[in-house]
């Protein structure tokens, strides 16, 4: 499908330029989320001073603003560096990590997200809908606790509310623009148990956002991690999650323009099956 085909395209071509990502992104999760930016192929940078995003954002090829671990430094330096993403044309890829657990996380998304041109946004479907219909303090962690499906008719909705790309990660993994939409099919749940994959799924949509268009890059960097995360189980990562983490790396690294094609599921597109 030409799904596939973009996105096997923009793999090769990520591979080719080696783009620069710039994270100013979670703590707890930033070794990880530069080995998986490595892993497909670009290069991470994980600058989060004051003093130089700005001058980092833009040198770079795409700009991933993650709030795990919120500081009272870390929207100032993501709206600074945000405003240098946008003077140089770049993608700015938008974790909203927690949204909806307090209001003070929930303000400082909010905040960024009307300061700045969010190309896509990715969450749990948790984070997104508070982000769509501006809640507070219903989402506490960062685990998913919604108990809706997440459907096509769902993310087209949502997308069309939040003006940019969307991507929902969970049991199923949806996308949309607004007008073309996808529910995915691949995963699984040993990617529950490895802290920071949707973390380093956004820096793998990142990557792709910084050479090709946002639906596409949305919908290649979720289905890498998902592939990916089949594969390592199927290498042997059912052992546990240690043994998974490390062979999530390499099957990442491992991934070809093809596996698209031969492993992509796509569920449901614009509403059909």
């Amino acid at each position: 499908m030409k799904l596939w085909k973009d996105a096997g395209s923009a793999l090769q071509k990520l591979r080719s330029k080696r783009p620069l990502i710039h994270h100013i992104t979670n703590f707890v999760t930033m070794t990880d989320c530069a080995n998986a930016t490595l892993a497909v192929g670009a290069s991470p940078t994980m600058t989060n001073a004051v003093e130089e995003v700005e001058e980092m954002a833009a040198a770079a090829d795409a700009l991933l603003l993650n709030m795990g671990t919120l500081q009272h430094w870390t929207v100032d330096a993501m709206l600074l560096a945000g405003k240098a993403a946008e003077k140089a044309g770049i993608p700015i890829i938008l974790d909203p990590v927690g949204a909806g657990g307090t209001a003070y996380r929930t303000e400082s998304v909010l905040r960024v997200m009307q300061n700045i041109p969010v190309t896509i946004i990715r969450g749990n479907l948790s984070e997104i809908i508070c982000l769509a219909y501006k809640k507070s303090g219903v989402n506490p962690g960062v685990d998913n606790h919604e108990k809706t499906t997440v459907d096509s008719s769902l993310i087209t909705k949502i997308a069309q509310l939040l003006g940019t790309t969307v991507v929902i990660t969970g049991a199923a993994d949806a996308v949309s623009d607004g007008t073309h939409s996808v529910v995915l099919g691949n995963g699984c749940p040993m990617l529950t148990y490895v802290t920071g994959t949707g973390c380093m799924t956004t820096s793998l949509i990142a990557s792709f956002a910084a050479v090709t268009d946002p639906f596409t890059a949305a919908a290649a960097g979720t289905s890498v991690m998902a592939i990916a995360g089949e594969q390592a189980l199927a290498d042997g990562g059912n052992a546990g999650p240690g043994s998974f983490h490390q062979l999530l790396f390499n099957s990442i690294y491992q991934f070809k323009a093809d596996s698209f094609n031969l492993y992509g599921k796509v569920l449901i597109e614009n509403g059909t099956k």
